[in-house]
Order: structure tokens, then C-alpha cells, then sequence
């Protein structure tokens, strides 16, 4: 079957064409998991017969991705002990001018993802930021895309710092039979960062100004509003669903207070009756909800206005999140999703792009990037159930400071160390930092084992499965031969040109799978023109990691987006530039760190 011919490509060669085309379509345009795009992606080049069992599923068994899980355990352990805490404390410090501030936010941000996952970084600073920029006098819109670009930029110094590093690295130890250093790409990825940091600078004009999303919410989200059903209105034994108090304008019913002291947490539901006597707990716009006595015949309670910590206790909080791309809830109402019932939160506010929206909160037909006020139970349990739909400005966990802190750091460098001086790979380096952080309680099993994402896990694993297929069928082959049929023989135009695609399409498709989509063409063309592929390899890492221009270019860019109140153009006018800045600084460090070598 596989010797039928069309276009140059073989049967096997087009289901692998056709099954990429259409998992990246699935990704852009569609909500599902990506980890379950990328299991049927599989699943249909070993039905198909494209891989046989042992190559279809060679991804859950490369190097390079258990690397990658068991360093889910070493950062769970910099996590709970604070170190990235104490880095940020003892760093940030207050510069005088927005060009230090720049400075000193990107280079410690760049040295910490170089390390550890760069969302982990990104995640921890988004609030610190935002309340950085406040005490500077600057919006923080013109730091968090700062943030996200220097948490890229360093993640490409190391091996470990980003998963297209270690997989590319993973499949050149594959062909090559000889492993990458952990800090072969620490000097290119030294001098771009400088390039990047000194190009935010200059094209700081290109930073959007943009009003802080949560700031809707300051002078209105922390207040509720009580008032009390009197026992001859006439609306009593009628549902709340009826006389639709669970949307009001302005705000949402926290809570029910019936006469006999039996109390109806949030989310109250459409079929709870009004009785005489009931209070009702509202929180939101305070002049709005207070219309509420003048329509419904309701009255002030004893203390009507008062803060949300006197209703709020220990398992009732308030907490501001924004909606993730890809979110469940992007396109629909709360009022039609039942999420607020299914997660036991109620929806207390909207605002989007640091505007509250004023219509009923449950009648907004939500959007990526909206900051929700919500009330919540449970929180801890929820933020944590809830991370795949919104990504939460807060956290409910705050680590303590203390021996652990050196003991975790301590472990860390020492991984680093052992593989940068080759005393071992860094497989059996990573394990032993993962067993070290358990045996000195660092972290916990539970905590370790809920660090590991699978789903990202399977991603990586299906990526290198697609790089294989890619090859095996001659698909990178006839890439590599059409590029050089354009591009001509010089070395420098096929390598510029191959990083040039790969930086552009990793504004729409993950890293990870760029990387392994890319490497066997790098590789293939490399080899044709007579090289070495290994200076290819180091620009096409640098390059696949340099998304600057779309906020889906990369999660960090996801995690700022919605708490810069960022609008999607606004990465487009810095982001593009820096795009071509940071290619052509990648060609020019590589070509002289590692120069062109003839093969032998």
C-alpha cells in the first residue's frame, strides 16, 4: 500500500499530512483536550498502519519525556518551600525609571525559567506584577507582556528549561547516540534574552496601556447588600427562579436567610420559595442592588451594607479569575451552563478588558480573557478542579519560608550541575533531585504526584510520535529537498528560512509539537547540504520557543492575557516585530557559538 505514489508522497505519507492538518485544525478551532487530540492522532497512524505498536507508542517511553515528568516532582518541591517566593521578594526591589523596572523584572524572570516551567514562573508573578506596577504608578499592562516574553526567552538556556528542548535533544541523542549538554544553548539563549530585554525597551511605546481588569471590581466587589422580606409583601410564596432575584442587575444572591434561621448558601436555587421574614444577602454595585427594595417591596436589614467578610467565613470567599482560552465557558451564559451549580460558586461580576459590564452577570456570553468576580466554597478544591476553564489571580496556598527553602535549592543546582559537568545524564540527575525533594520533605507524595500533568505529558509524548511518522514516511525528506530547491545550497538561507516557519507556526500550535515537527526537516536538510546538524538543532530550539506575536503562542502568554486586560492585536504590534528581532539575533549568536561544520 505504502508504494502507491501521489504527488510525490506516498498513502502512508498523506494519512500523516492529513492526520497533522487536521489535529492542528482541531486545536485552533475547536475546545477539546489537547491531550485527547493528540491520543487520536495516534490511535489513527497505528489503525491506519502508518506505525507499527512499538513506534506508536515510543513516545510514553522516550527519554526525554519522562524527563520531563519526573521534573514535575523537582519543581513541586521549589514550589512548596518557596524559593520562587524568596527570589521574587529579595529582587524586585523599586527602580526609578520603566526601563530598570523592565530589567530587573525580566533577567530574574528569564534565570528562573531557565530551571523550572516556565507557567509555574509566570503563574507566581502574574500578582506580584499587578501589584508592583501599582506601587511604581504603572499600568500593568506594560509589565506582563515583559513577563511572559522573558519567561519564554529564558526557558531556551537550558535543556531543561523548555519541552521543545528536551525534545529535540531527546531525538538527536536517539540518532546521533550522544546526549546534548543541559547548557548547550545557555549562550545563544543568553544573547537573545539581552536582545529581547533591550527591544521591550526601545518598542516600549508598543506596550498597550490598558486598565487593570480587576480594578472594576475595587470599589464594588468587596460589599453586599441585606435586606428583608416583610411578612405582607406580595411576593411571598413565589421562587426565587420567579421573581428572577438570582439575576439582578448589578450583582448575585450569595445567600438566603429563611425566617427560621435555616440558611441557603450560594448558588441559591431557582426553586427556593420566599417566605415572610427572609433575608437576602446580595453582593455587587450598591446603589444598583439597593433599587431592589423600591421593586420587590423589600426593606433594609438591620446592617444593610457591610463587608463580604462578615458574610463570607472560612469556606465561603471571594476570589477574581479570568477565563482561560479553550475555557468550556467561552460562548456560553451561566445561566445555560450550569456551572455555578456544578462547582457550588456563584458569579458575582464581570469585566472585560477592565470594564465591569453591567448587564445581569449570568446573561454575559462569556469571552477568553473575561475577569469573573465569584463567590466560591471550598476553595482550595475548586481552583484546583476548576484550572482547565479559568486560571484564578490568587491563591489559596501560601508556602512558608525556611530551612526547606536552602535544603530544595540546594538539590536543584545540584542537578544542574551533575549533568552540565557530564558526572551523569540528566535522567538519572532528575530522578535523584525528584527522590531528594521527597526524602527531605521538600514536598509530599500527594503533592508530587498532583504535580505531574499528565495531560501535558501525553501531549509531549504524542509530539515526538508525529516527528517519527513525519520521518518515517519521507514527508521531512521531500520538505528538506523543497526547501533547499528554494532556498539554493547556502547553509545560513536554509537554516534562516526553516526557523523562519517554525518560529510562525508556533504562534498556533504547541511548542512541543513544532519542535518534533521541525526537527527531522532540520535534520534531513542538514544532512543533505553536508553538515552537521547540530548548530540547525540549537537555532531551531531557540527558534520554535520564540512566540511573541499571538497570546495562544504560548500558555504564558494565556496566563497574562486576561490580568493585563490585553486585547488579541495588542501582542500583534510588539510581538511581530520582535519575532524577526530575536530570529535574526538567533541566526547570528548560533552561527558563533557553534560555527558550520562539514560532515565527515
Amino acid at each position: 500500500m505504502d508504494s502507491l505514489m501521489f504527488l510525490g508522497f506516498s498513502l502512508n505519507a498523506w494519512i500523516t499530512i492529513v492526520t497533522v492538518l487536521s489535529m492542528f485544525s482541531i486545536l485552533l478551532f475547536t475546545k477539546l483536550r489537547s491531550d485527547l487530540v493528540f491520543l487520536g492522532a495516534i490511535g489513527v497512524l497505528f489503525v491506519t498502519g502508518v506505525l507499527d505498536a512499538k513506534e506508536a507508542f515510543s513516545g510514553f517511553s522516550s527519554t526525554s519525556v519522562v524527563v520531563i515528568g519526573v521534573l514535575f516532582v523537582v519543581v513541586a518541591g521549589l514550589t512548596h518551600t518557596g524559593v520562587l517566593q524568596w527570589i521574587v521578594k529579595h529582587l524586585l526591589g523599586q527602580p526609578g525609571t520603566y526601563s530598570k523596572a523592565v530589567t530587573r523584572l525580566m533577567l530574574p524572570v528569564a534565570v528562573l525559567s531557565s530551571f523550572l516551567s516556565n507557567t509555574t514562573v509566570v503563574a507566581l508573578f502574574v500578582n506580584i506584577v499587578r501589584m508592583w506596577a501599582r506601587k511604581l504608578g504603572v499600568s500593568p499592562s506594560k509589565l506582563l507582556i515583559p513577563l511572559s516574553y522573558a519567561s519564554g526567552m529564558g526557558g531556551v538556556c537550558t535543556l531543561i528549561g523548555t519541552p521543545p528542548n528536551l525534545i529535540i535533544s531527546g531525538l538527536y541523542e536517539d540518532k546521533m547516540g550522544e546526549a546534548m549538554n543541559v547548557l548547550a544553548t545557555t549562550l545563544p539563549g543568553l544573547f537573545c534574552l539581552v536582545v529581547g530585554v533591550l527591544s521591550v525597551i526601545a518598542m516600549r511605546r508598543l506596550l498597550p496601556d490598558r486598565t487593570a481588569p480587576e480594578a472594576a471590581f475595587e470599589s464594588t466587589g468587596e460589599y453586599t447588600v441585606e435586606l428583608l422580606v416583610p411578612s405582607d409583601n406580595p411576593n411571598i410564596g413565589r421562587t426565587v427562579g420567579e421573581l428572577h432575584l438570582n439575576s439582578v442587575r448589578g450583582g448575585s444572591l450569595v445567600e438566603l436567610l429563611h425566617f427560621d434561621n435555616e440558611k441557603v448558601m450560594s448558588p441559591v436555587s431557582d426553586d427556593e420559595p420566599l417566605m415572610g421574614g427572609d433575608r437576602l444577602v446580595y453582593s455587587g454595585q450598591i446603589d444598583e442592588l439597593l433599587e431592589l427594595k423600591k421593586n420587590y417591596g423589600f426593606v433594609s436589614a438591620d446592617h444593610h451594607v457591610f463587608l463580604f467578610s462578615e458574610v463570607a467565613d472560612l469556606h465561603h470567599q471571594l476570589r477574581t479569575a479570568y477565563v482561560c482560552f479553550g475555557s468550556s465557558l467561552i460562548g456560553t451564559t451561566m445561566r445555560e451552563n450550569h456551572f455555578e451549580h456544578k462547582h457550588n460558586l456563584t458569579l458575582v461580576a464581570v469585566s472585560r478588558r477592565g470594564n465591569r459590564i453591567e448587564e445581569p452577570p449570568r446573561d454575559v456570553v462569556l469571552q477568553a480573557g473575561d475577569t469573573l468576580l465569584l463567590e466560591m466554597a471550598n476553595v482550595k478544591t475548586s481552583m484546583r478542579d476548576l484550572s482547565s476553564d479559568l486560571h484564578f489571580f490568587d491563591s489559596a496556598v501560601v508556602p512558608n519560608i525556611g530551612s526547606g527553602t536552602l535544603v530544595s535549592t540546594v538539590i536543584m543546582v545540584a542537578m544542574v550541575a551533575l549533568s552540565a559537568l557530564g558526572v551523569m545524564p540528566l535522567l538519572q540527575c532528575a530522578f535523584i533531585a525528584a527522590a531528594a525533594m521527597l526524602v527531605f520533605r521538600c514536598c509530599s507524595v500527594d503533592q508530587a504526584m498532583r504535580a505531574i500533568n499528565w495531560n501535558i505529558l501525553m501531549v509531549f509524548a504524542g509530539s515526538v510520535v508525529l516527528g517519527l511518522a513525519i520521518q518515517k514516511t519521507g514527508i521531512a525528506e521531500r520538505l528538506a529537498f523543497g526547501i533547499l530547491d528554494v532556498c539554493g545550497s547556502n547553509p545560513l538561507v536554509v537554516m534562516t528560512a526553516i526557523c523562519f516557519v517554525g518560529t510562525f507556526i508556533t504562534e498556533f500550535i504547541s511548542n512541543t509539537a513544532a519542535g518534533a515537527m521541525f526537527f527531522p526537516i532540520m535534520y534531513e536538510a542538514a544532512e543533505t547540504l553536508g553538515y552537521e546538524p547540530y548548530p540547525f538543532l540549537i537555532a531551531l530550539m531557540v527558534s520554535v520557543s520564540s512566540s511573541f506575536a499571538t497570546p495562544i503562542g504560548s500558555p504564558t502568554h494565556m496566563l497574562v492575557y486576561g490580568p493585563g486586560g490585553y486585547r488579541f492585536s495588542d501582542f500583534m504590534r510588539i510581538g511581530l516585530l520582535m519575532n524577526l528581532i530575536i530570529l535574526a539575533a538567533n541566526i547570528l549568536i548560533v552561527n558563533i557559538v557553534y560555527p558550520l561544520t562539514p560532515l565527515q
